[in-house]
């Protein structure tokens, strides 16, 4: 999967700006997809539009910049249908705490600690805007799959984490946590 196919299926549920899909690739229901920057998402949008995937048509706003907005085109959701049915790539996690964790032991336990609390609440807060953010919209019977999908998956690292933390405390160096700013 790639930018260019999370632009199509943002664009195949209705129109958006180019900071719409930004938004929704970091804080909605596509964050869970596949990174995507401004970077990444205006090149993606012109070549899609160079090859009449999408269109796009500038609204005037008061008091702001005019914005673009795009919408696929039926060619373009034919290609989307096509490139869904490629061969999926792997998986990727990507996780600072992952790595923190790795090399927990050079770090002073109380900061360790500190940071495992701070993760865990990171994935109770992140459960919790998913089950509002699909409690506030109505959900095809794929986006009810999908999301429970996302909620296992949470579950099952925040049990991971209450029931281990404590070993990871442990490898950790028991001096203070100003030593590790030095």
């Amino acid at each position: 999967m790639n930018v260019r196919t999370l632009c199509l299926s943002i664009l195949y549920e209705g129109e958006a700006t180019g900071y719409e899909i930004r938004r929704r690739c970091v804080e909605g229901e596509s964050s869970y997809f596949i990174e995507a920057s401004f970077g990444s998402i205006y090149p993606a949008l012109a070549k899609l539009e160079e090859e009449g995937l999408v269109t796009s048509r500038t609204e005037q706003q008061d008091g702001k910049p005019a914005k673009k907005v795009y919408a696929i085109t039926e060619r373009g959701r034919h290609t989307f249908a096509r490139e869904l049915a490629e061969p999926l790539g792997e998986d990727v996690l990507r996780s600072p705490f992952l790595l923190f964790a790795r090399y927990a032991h050079l770090m002073p336990a109380d900061l360790v600690e500190q940071r495992g609390a701070e993760y865990l609440q990171q994935l109770v807060d992140r459960r919790e805007a998913m089950e509002t953010a699909a409690a506030e919209r109505e959900m095809s019977p794929a986006d009810c799959w999908v999301v429970g999908f996302g909620r296992v998956i949470m579950d099952a690292s925040e049990k991971y984490l209450r029931a281990h933390m404590h070993e990871l405390i442990n490898l950790a160096k028991a001096e203070p946590t100003k030593d590790a700013a030095e």
